[in-house]
């Protein structure tokens, strides 16, 4: 997979090579090893570009497994940073306190999901959640257009979504069908953003779910659908995605936070230490530039000193994909807990 956009103008290299993870332009040498998501790996792509310029002998490799694929690999101490398009599950958690593993989690920015169509696609402007739901439940029998509202064309439906090894997957089903992992299985998967991509630019008939940086690189290819989530509190019904709405929470329920996990032993190593810092230092400038949506300041800050402080464990209880949640929220009141904690 190719980054999002083709490069930083200079006045933004300029800027992050005046700031970044300790220590001096170059000092620092090793290896960094990240996978898992391919939402967040445009992100990652981004800042691992930017650091490995102030630090040219620190090789930082970044895979594309899916965020399940990739915990999978994290757990087994295969790599020392996961992306992740949704908190760490349950069982992911059970595993890791079995191999012994502690991780480290932080909240890198918010994405949405957008809901897409084929550009020739007339007869659909807005959908509400209750549609979706029908659409994508467990056993659905929604095949034609017609059948999810009658004044739709008697035309297929194709569904095109991520992978079940994708968090973008986890969260759409826990936020659309009320439960993580749940969906009817005829559609066409992948755990490639840009397959989806052509896949639905392809089909006059498709509808599908990206994250919206991908909908935002190829806005000529795809038209994108407004969500009402039935929530007068939210807007004036359909919202279309965009990063005042993600940001705003008026996009619901599709708007999410997006992470990466550390090993809390790797974030000892002075490589992983700084790279960890500088990504948590540039995420704000950075992830406007590949799509993203900027946590508020003082969440990068509170994100910041978790890592300082190696502060283990999920602000989500481990609990995996959650809705409506706001990062800051958690992490301030960790920070509130923790100092209450210290004598």
């Amino acid at each position: 997979m190719q980054r999002l956009t083709g490069g930083l103008s200079a006045a933004l290299v300029l800027l992050l090579a005046g700031c970044g993870g300790g220590g001096q332009t170059g000092q620092l040498s090793g290896l960094v090893r990240v996978d898992g998501s391919s939402t967040v790996y445009p992100l990652t792509e981004a800042v691992a570009e930017e650091f490995m310029k102030q630090y040219p002998g620190v090789q930082v490799t970044v895979g594309i497994s899916g965020t399940g694929g990739g915990f999978s690999r994290f757990l087994r101490k295969e790599t020392d940073i996961n992306n992740a398009s949704r908190p760490i599950r349950p069982v992911e958690d059970s595993l890791a306190r079995q191999n012994g593993l502690q991780y480290i989690e932080l909240p890198v920015a918010y994405d949405g999901l957008a809901v897409v169509v084929h550009p020739q696609n007339d007869w659909v402007e807005c959908l509400t959640v209750e549609e979706l739901r029908r659409m994508w439940e467990p056993g659905s029998q929604i095949t034609r257009w017609n059948q999810v509202r009658p004044s739709f064309p008697d035309r297929p439906l194709n569904l095109y979504g991520a992978g079940t090894d994708s968090g973008t997957y986890d969260y759409f089903t826990a936020a659309i069908v009320g439960q993580e992992h749940a969906s009817r299985a005829d559609f066409t998967a992948s755990e490639d953003d840009n397959v989806l991509v052509q896949g639905v630019s392809g089909d006059p008939n498709a509808l599908g779910f990206i994250p919206l940086a991908y909908y935002e690189e190829n806005m000529d290819k795809l038209k994108v659908v407004a969500i009402d989530d039935g929530n007068p509190n939210n807007g004036e019904g359909c919202i279309l995605p965009s990063a005042e709405t993600v940001n705003n929470g008026t996009y619901q329920p599709l708007s999410r936070p997006i992470f990466i996990y550390v090993n809390a032993e790797r974030a000892n190593d002075p490589t992983v230490a700084a790279f960890v810092e500088f990504y948590l230092q540039q995420a704000a400038v950075l992830a406007p530039e590949v799509g993203y949506v900027p946590l508020a300041a003082e969440a990068y800050t509170l994100a910041l000193e978790r890592f300082q402080k190696r502060l283990t464990g999920s602000i989500f209880g481990g609990k995996g994909s959650q809705v409506g949640v706001r990062v800051a929220d958690l992490l301030r009141l960790e920070q509130q807990s923790t100092e209450a904690n210290t004598p």
